[in-house]
């Protein structure tokens, strides 16, 4: 029997969050796989929210839509940025 008086713990083991540029690259690799033009569909899927834009192949889809779209356009940006100020 269990002992009534003390609080029990219940943890659940959560995987662990990727980055932005780690979905994006996933992302691109998967549309890349499947014939696909990846910077048309991403961006498709970022003006319209639409996740159908993006393939359901390696789970592309399903990642994308754990990153806010707004999160990935200031990944995007700041790379580009980082880019250019380093050349």
């Amino acid at each position: 029997m269990q002992n009534l008086n003390n609080t029990q713990f219940f943890k659940v083991e959560k995987e662990p969050e990727m980055q932005v540029k780690d979905v994006l690259a996933v992302v691109y690799e998967a549309m890349t796989e499947k014939g696909y033009n990846p910077v048309n569909q991403i961006v498709g899927y970022i003006m319209s929210g639409d996740p159908t834009y993006i393939t359901s192949h390696n789970n592309a889809r399903s990642l994308i839509m754990k990153v806010e779209r707004d999160e990935i356009v200031e990944e995007v940006l700041q790379e580009y940025i980082r880019e250019k100020i380093t050349k």
